[in-house]
């Protein structure tokens, strides 16, 4: 019996890989894998839809869905994961030097929509108490000029945001021409140790972990989406490909927590699975909707608020009915 044949991009993960390299496959679906960067999955997908199935930014695809753009089915499965308390930096000895001195401040972003500003800053709008009128936004390049905003906003008209396509983020921070940065990207100068460059929370690992303790929210970054088009003729492949991702990444938890071999050159792997297990449960990177309803219900209301989504997204609307509820097997 033939298969059906489709390519997908996704970047390079140790969850994923038993996948990408033939260790686990999907039934039914012959797959011609590309292993990319996050970026150019995006930009390529978005702009051509050169694939059949892709890593997709959960912001990215949000503002597209919420202006009528439904050419992608996503699918549960959730590749990156990150908390961004750490994702803002700040000049040292600019006096900037918590969280809620940033009322007031200018702030750069490389574009409003990246997921990982959209979960910042709905925590310093939710947690902080900081508006999205109190901050103007400067939009440019981490460390590369030339950067714009790759979505159509719906901004409230109080909110000042301004383009700076010359210059970057990391230029302007040491320049004193902005206060802070908020990037999913780490500015070169922190990358390459300048002192004069640091995080604004530098105990994020405290910080967010309380958040999660909180809130419940563990941020999710990106997630696999499908051509509608082929997804409509063979909605079965929804479900098959989530099992494979999902048998993948049990894989990967299983070499994480090996204390016979060093799977990963990092010490502490197992030690730091049970500290994962203890705050998270036993399954410390869930797929799935129910796993995950508050922080992608928490996701898409920062969305709208920040005028990423036109309008309200509701949870029922992003995943097809056929993976809302995978039976375990």
């Amino acid at each position: 019996m033939s298969k059906l044949s489709v390519s997908l991009a996704i970047s390079d993960y140790d969850h994923v890989r038993d996948f990408v390299y033939g260790r686990v496959t999907a039934e039914g679906l012959d797959i011609n894998f590309q292993v990319l960067p996050t970026p150019e999955i995006f930009d390529r997908a978005t702009r051509d839809q050169e694939w059949d199935v892709c890593e997709m930014s959960l912001g990215k695809w949000t503002g597209m869905f919420s202006q009528g753009d439904d050419s992608l089915v996503p699918i549960p499965v959730f590749p990156s994961r990150v908390f961004r308390h750490s994702a803002l930096y700040v000049k040292k000895g600019s006096g900037v030097d918590t969280l809620d001195k940033l009322r007031g401040k200018r702030v750069g972003d490389p574009d409003f929509a990246h997921t990982a500003g959209i979960y910042a800053r709905g925590y310093l709008m939710h947690d902080v108490g900081i508006k999205l009128e109190e901050i103007e936004w400067v939009q440019a390049g981490t460390n590369k000029p030339g950067r714009h905003e790759n979505l159509e906003l719906n901004l409230p008209a109080t909110v000042k945001r301004v383009s700076v396509p010359d210059k970057t983020l990391d230029d302007m921070l040491l320049a004193g021409e902005i206060d802070a940065i908020l990037s999913a990207i780490p500015p070169k100068s922190f990358i390459a140790g300048n002192p004069n460059m640091v995080r604004l929370v530098p105990n994020h690992v405290e910080v967010e972990t309380e958040y999660f303790n909180r809130t419940g929210i563990f941020p999710i970054m990106h997630f696999v989406a499908i051509k509608r088009a082929l997804f409509e003729r063979n909605p079965w492949m929804a479900v098959n490909l989530y099992r494979a991702f999902e048998e993948a990444k049990d894989r990967s938890i299983a070499r994480i927590r090996n204390m016979m071999i060093s799977h990963f050159p990092l010490p502490w792997n197992p030690d730091n699975a049970r500290r994962a297990t203890a705050m998270f449960g036993q399954d410390f990177w869930p797929y799935g909707v129910e796993p995950n309803r508050k922080t992608l219900e928490a996701f898409l209301n920062f969305a709208f608020e920040q005028g990423v989504a036109h309008r309200k997204v509701t949870l029922d609307e992003v995943f097809p009915a056929n993976v809302q509820h995978i039976l375990k097997v």
